[in-house]
């Protein structure tokens, strides 16, 4: 069988690119979403939770057209344009008068803190607003899954999380790991990462961030079962030492797993083009290591 394409490490064969093509022509007037839908049912591409691939079969098509391999029917919509919804996210915050009124007081003081999952509510212009606006890296949209958390003290917006699919490949993580290759395509998805944590400019309380890092991990499995039908065995994070120390990671009992390599994803050479960043992991499960070295 000849191999032609490559998607996501996985290797795309003539024989079924010769399928995609027979089932655009099946279905002359079907939108690029409707073609992505149906060959996810045709590949039974499901996540965990049932639900269809469909981003990433829409990532591999898109490839595949732009390749030459497959003519795609045009687009029927404007392409989102990321600006606009952060722009958008930006002002509703603003709009909601958040009290910014310095909030200095013991910890044990505090109100009663309740994390509220936030994705797909009301709640998340507010989330994504206050992250463009005080978080020095702004607000990037999750791709695959991904969670979001506010923390309230009582009525008050204090703290943001969020959480998504964790790197495909990360050499200081999967020697710490231990894991084959194999186990780490299967069981990849049973990790996740923390690409933002926020706590609020105006919030000056004593050891609050590796509090809310503690409560955090201690449900985020949950959490992420709820939404995507799978538990999660283990978190990691990036730290730009030119910035921050991590303090509230370490404090947390998080561990210093050792720094990227400073190339990315899409580096053409083995040359850093960007800064190197300490990779820090913490363990959800005892055994950890045994269920994600399954097969």
């Amino acid at each position: 069988m000849e191999f032609v394409f490559r998607y996501r490490s996985q290797e795309i064969t003539s024989e079924q690119i010769g399928f995609i093509r027979q089932l655009i022509a099946a279905h002359p007037g079907a939108t690029r979403r409707r073609l992505s839908l149906l060959l996810c049912e045709a590949w039974g591409w499901k996540q965990v939770n049932g639900a269809p691939r469909d981003m990433v079969c829409r990532g591999l098509l898109l490839g595949l057209d732009r390749a030459g391999h497959i003519a795609l029917p045009p687009p029927r919509q404007l392409r989102f344009n990321p600006t606009t919804r952060y722009q958008a996210g930006r002002q509703k915050a603003t709009a909601l008068e958040i009290d910014t009124t310095p909030l200095v007081v013991a910890l044990r003081a505090l109100p009663p803190l309740e994390f509220r999952s936030v994705r797909r509510t009301p709640q998340e212009p507010l989330f994504n607003g206050l992250l463009e606006q005080y978080h020095y890296l702004g607000y990037k949209q999750p791709v695959g899954e991904h969670v979001k958390f506010l923390v309230y003290a009582g009525a008050r917006p204090v703290a943001c999380f969020a959480w998504s699919s964790s790197a495909h490949y990360l050499g200081c993580r999967d020697r710490f790991l231990g894991w084959s290759a194999a186990a780490r395509r299967k069981n990849i998805r049973l990790l996740a990462y923390n690409s933002r944590f926020l706590l609020l400019p105006w919030v000056e309380i004593r050891c609050l961030a590796s509090h809310l890092l503690a409560r955090m991990t201690g449900m985020l499995s949950a959490e992420w079962e709820r939404v995507y039908g799978h538990p999660i065995y283990f978190v990691e994070t990036f730290i730009d030492p030119e910035r921050y120390r991590g303090t509230c990671y370490r404090a947390a009992n998080w561990k210093v797993l050792g720094g990227t390599t400073g190339r990315g994803k899409n580096a053409w050479s083995k040359k850093p083009n960007r800064p190197i960043k300490e990779v820090l992991g913490y363990p959800l499960t005892l055994h950890f290591r045994e269920l994600l070295a399954e097969v």
